[in-house]
């Protein structure tokens, strides 16, 4: 007799934050060199932001200079395709349903759209804004652009967005990416060698 299955990592992001690229680049290997799965979870930060008294980083004198710097930074060490989007910040209301709406049916390829989603914006600069940009992305993936544009307009398709970020915020997401394993929380793409460490070692 086997015991059950490891619980898998839940991935926190919000598809407007480069860190949340750098890390979603990452994530699913790391995952998997410790017998984990990954659970996607898009959020919003904005409701976040108003808990914390945050706001964008980009918006913040200074520190957006220095998160423009560090984003391509990264990239370079990284050696991932990079390209400062116009459109910062994101408004991620609409690629974040489309991936909870996809994950009703089929969570393989929500997960695809995901990671196409990421790459779209912050590997080749493009807008993901609308539901039109949103399609384009989807379209190589054999996603109908009638259905997409559908099924985010669902009302229980924005309920789940909504609750999913409230869900975040009872756990204590205060920022993103933020991944928890196994109740263990980390925040930020540059945790992701301490978590390595946590799972290889069941923690300290």
């Amino acid at each position: 007799m086997t015991g059950a299955a490891p619980a898998p990592l839940d991935f926190y992001f919000d598809f407007g934050s480069p860190y949340g690229y750098f890390a979603g680049l990452r994530i699913d290997g790391l995952a998997a060199q410790h017998g984990r799965s990954v659970l996607w979870r898009p959020i919003l930060l904005g409701p976040i932001m108003a808990i914390t008294g945050s706001r964008p980083n980009m918006d913040i004198p200074m520190r957006g200079d220095y998160l423009r710097h560090d984003a391509h930074r990264i990239a370079r060490l990284l050696g991932c395709p990079f390209a400062w989007p116009e459109s910062t910040p994101l408004n991620s209301l609409v690629p974040s349903r489309a991936v909870w709406w996809l994950r009703e049916s089929d969570p393989v390829l929500a997960h695809r759209l995901a990671r196409a989603l990421h790459h779209a914006h912050w590997g080749e600069g493009r807008d993901i804004t609308g539901i039109d940009a949103v399609a384009a992305v989807a379209a190589p993936l054999g996603i109908a652009p009638d259905a997409l544009a559908g099924g985010v307009a669902q009302p229980r398709v924005k309920d789940r967005l909504r609750a999913e970020t409230e869900g975040a915020i009872a756990r204590g997401v205060f920022g993103a990416p933020y991944i928890i394993a196994d109740g263990e929380p980390f925040w930020g793409w540059d945790r992701l060698d301490m978590l390595d460490h946590w799972l290889a070692r069941g923690g300290w």
